[in-house]
């Protein structure tokens, strides 16, 4: 018997319940947060041996916080959407009182003294934190292969990575081990562990949510946001983590969202208007995996049926994202670890280290013509959003490598793993628009991710894609398709 590539819902289950199900059982008090985040530990104890998502976990301050929760429940005190709900936090953001590593053995043993802006929102809102998700070292990688805290696994194939460098926060999510997480995302450390493990990942617009105690890898890249396992879910982390910080100059003078409202309230209604989808081949189809194409194509066609109109579009200055992305992020990186790394260059892990020295090399010339290219290329976007609504394309345009695999087959050729992984997902990290990774289907029994890349400020527009592209996925509208070896 074959395999086919396959329009549909990815193979990992999903846990028993999504954010929105929860808040709703919890609203009901037909269920507890103490339940909620006693199956999350469960899981965490049955599974997180071999599959490493969590660096940190703090079960008897989840079990208190719970508790506290149920206890404001019971007396008719909702203090916030996310009250009860067991979120997990990536491991570079602060969390006041707990070990916080950045994925790295030089801070081992840091304990802050004050949480990170995000979990300060997380806190306000009720969620209960379960623990300190596993990442590259220092974010500095897509594959979450940590030499100090383990190599992370897709829950999917546990020979495979679960990309990175938001790995432990996706394979929480995807496993039940949390049913929301945070990451970060600076050349596509949410999307790719999202689409490598078959859920959903949402990078906000650059600003929307505040860096705020996020140990930065690139600070004019540098995005935060959520990886859940429903569109809906996303919105709703969404409304609660953003809002203006003014601790962060990046930070935009806006209020929270209010994402997941307009999201019902479209369902609710059916009165969204048909999406114009943007398809730029040259850039975001060029190059791609055929059997991921396949997959990929088919969503858009069962887009199309559902009715949407797809436009084509070019950008011309795409095909120098990679390169201006590549500089600034490895010139930025650089000097943030500059000092340190002169005096521990050993503590990094080998990959790390080769990055940052490699991080040295662009010279000022480099970096300028990088931030011409990035203003250009921020132009083109904004021309074609005049006349579409989100851009659609493959979030990988590779098949899920194997654990320790550097080099990978496309379409004939050997490719490098890592710039394929970020090839695709780079260029709204350069221009600091809202994209998200939602599933569409399987190659192999693996996940497809389908990514949506909106105009800035525009994660409602990219959103209610998402919402379509998972309902149509939902009902199956589209067998399997195109041929498998």
């Amino acid at each position: 018997m074959t395999d086919r590539p396959q329009f549909g819902r990815p193979a990992a289950g999903r846990p028993a319940l999504s954010v929105v199900e929860a808040r709703a059982a919890l609203d009901r008090q037909e269920i507890t947060s103490r339940d909620l985040t006693d199956a999350c530990l469960s899981r965490i104890q049955e599974l997180d041996e071999d599959l490493r998502a969590f660096i940190t976990v703090d079960a008897d301050g989840a079990c208190r916080r719970a508790d506290r929760a149920d206890e404001h429940l019971r007396h008719g005190e909702r203090r916030g959407t996310l009250q009860g709900i067991p979120v997990a936090v990536k491991d570079n953001l602060a969390v006041a009182g707990q070990v916080t590593t950045m994925g790295s053995a030089i801070f081992g043993a840091h304990v802050p003294t004050e949480n990170a802006s995000i979990v300060e929102r997380l806190e306000s809102h009720g969620a209960v934190s379960v623990g300190k998700t596993n990442l590259h070292e220092f974010a500095l990688g897509v594959t979450t292969e940590n030499p100090h805290y383990g190599i992370c696994r897709n829950p999917v194939d546990r020979e495979r990575t679960p990309g990175g460098s938001s790995g432990g926060s996706a394979v929480a999510v995807a496993t039940g081990m949390a049913l929301a997480a945070i990451g970060s995302d600076t050349s596509g450390s949410i999307r790719i562990p999202a689409a490598a493990c078959g859920i959903v990942g949402l990078k906000p617009t650059y600003g929307r949510v505040s860096t705020q105690g996020c140990y930065p890898e690139s600070w004019s890249l540098d995005h935060v946001g959520a990886l859940t396992q429903t569109v809906q879910d996303a919105a709703m982390m969404l409304d609660a983590i953003s809002g203006h910080d003014p601790r962060v100059p990046s930070s935009l003078d806006l209020p929270p969202t209010t994402t997941a409202r307009d999201l019902q309230d479209e369902q609710d209604t059916q009165q969204a208007g048909p999406l114009r989808i943007g398809i730029e081949e040259s850039f975001f189809f060029q190059d791609v995996d055929r059997e991921i194409e396949t997959v990929v194509r088919a969503a858009l066609d069962a887009l199309v049926g559902d009715g949407a109109q797809l436009v084509p579009l070019t950008l011309p200055s795409l095909g120098e994202a990679i390169f201006a992305l590549t500089v600034i992020d490895t010139a930025e990186t650089t000097a943030v670890h500059d000092e340190q790394f002169r005096r521990r260059p050993h503590d990094y892990g080998e990959d790390v280290r080769l990055l940052l020295e490699c991080g040295a090399i662009p010279s000022a010339v480099d970096y300028v013509q990088s931030q011409q290219i990035r203003a250009q290329v921020r132009r083109e976007f904004q021309e074609v959003f005049t006349g579409v609504d989100v851009i659609v394309a493959p979030t990988l345009p590779i098949q899920t490598p194997r654990i320790g695999q550097e080099a990978v087959h496309l379409n004939g050729r050997v490719a490098d793993r890592d710039q394929e992984l970020m090839r695709l997902v780079g260029p709204a990290n350069l221009v600091g628009l809202p994209s998200i990774s939602v599933p569409c289907g399987q190659v192999h029994g693996m996940p497809v991710g389908l990514q949506i890349i909106g105009p800035a400020l525009g994660e409602s527009a990219v959103l209610r894609a998402a919402a379509r592209v998972e309902g149509l996925v939902g009902e199956g509208l589209v067998g399997a398709t195109g041929p498998r070896s």
